[in-house]
C-alpha cells in the first residue's frame, strides 16, 4: 500500500485515470537500466527518479567535464572530475530519496550487459555511439526486456521503443546495420541543449507508459524531431525478418 507520503508526493499522476493507484505502484515495483548518463540520461533519470520508479541502475564510464554542463543538467560544476554515475546519484537521491540507486562506473562487456539486463524490467539507451546500442539492442532481444532507444545530434533526434515481448515489434538493427552507420558524435558535430532535453524526456515517457501498460507506446514506429522547425514526423517500422537479433530471437 502508498504511504500517505507517497500518495502526496505522486498525486498529480495518480489521479489520473490512466494512472491511479495501480500504475503508480506498477512504477514502485520496477526496476530500470539506464545505460549513459549525458545529454540524454541525465533528464530520463531525472523524471523516473521523480515519477517514483522503484530502483534505478545507472551506468556510464565518464566523468563530468566543463563541456559536458552545457546540456547534462543532472550536473553541475561543483562535480567536475567527478564519475557521471555518483553525480548522477546526488542529484537523484536529493530528489526523490526513496528511489533505490546503484551505480556502475564502468564500460560494460558483452557478459556483463546480458547479466544486468536479465535483471531489470526496461532498458533506456541514452548512449552516443552505435556500438552500445548494437550491443543493448541484442542483450534486450535475448532476454525479452523492453527497450526504450533516443539519440540526438545537432538540431535532430529521433526515440523508438522496441519490445521483444511483442511478435511484430522491430529491432533497433531493423533500422540501421551493423558497419553501415555514420558516427556522429556531439563533440564532433554539435548538439543544441534543449534538444537532448526534449528527447530525453520522450524517452521518460515512453519507459513509463510501458512500465505502467498505459497508452499507446512507440513500438513499430519512429519519432522524428526537427529543430529547425519544430516538426515532428512519424515513421512506421517494420520488423526485418532476414533481421540476425530479433528474427533470430523468434526461430530460438
Amino acid at each position: 500500500m502508498l504511504s500517505d507520503e507517497q500518495l502526496l508526493r505522486y498525486s498529480r499522476q495518480i489521479m489520473l485515470p490512466e494512472v491511479e493507484i495501480d500504475g503508480q505502484e506498477a512504477w514502485l515495483k520496477s526496476r530500470v537500466l539506464i545505460i549513459g548518463l549525458g545529454g540524454l540520461g541525465s533528464p530520463v533519470a531525472m523524471y523516473l527518479a521523480a515519477a517514483g520508479v522503484g530502483e534505478l541502475v545507472l551506468v556510464d564510464d565518464d566523468d563530468v567535464d566543463l563541456s559536458n554542463l552545457q546540456r547534462q543538467i543532472i550536473h553541475h560544476s561543483g562535480r567536475i572530475g567527478s564519475p557521471k554515475v555518483e553525480s548522477a546519484r546526488e542529484t537523484l537521491t536529493a530528489l526523490n530519496p526513496e528511489v533505490g540507486i546503484q551505480t556502475l562506473y564502468e564500460r560494460l562487456s558483452s557478459q556483463g550487459l546480458d547479466e544486468l539486463v536479465e535483471t531489470v524490467d526496461l532498458v533506456v539507451d541514452c548512449s552516443d555511439n552505435f556500438s552500445t546500442r548494437f550491443a543493448i539492442n541484442r542483450a534486450c532481444f535475448r532476454h525479452g526486456r523492453p527497450l526504450v532507444s533516443g539519440a540526438a545530434i545537432r538540431l535532430e533526434g529521433q526515440v523508438a521503443v522496441y519490445d521483444p515481448r511483442q511478435p511484430e515489434s522491430p529491432c533497433y538493427q531493423c533500422l540501421y546495420r551493423e558497419g553501415e552507420e555514420e558516427s556522429l558524435t556531439c563533440s564532433e558535430s554539435g548538439v543544441l541543449a534543449p534538444l537532448v532535453g526534449i528527447i530525453g524526456s520522450v524517452q521518460a515517457m515512453e519507459a513509463l507508459k510501458v512500465l505502467a501498460g498505459i497508452g499507446k507506446p512507440l513500438v513499430g514506429r519512429l519519432q522524428l524531431l526537427d529543430a529547425h522547425s519544430m516538426d515532428w514526423r512519424t515513421l512506421k517500422l517494420k520488423k526485418d525478418p532476414s533481421c540476425p537479433v530479433c528474427s533470430t530471437v523468434d526461430k530460438e
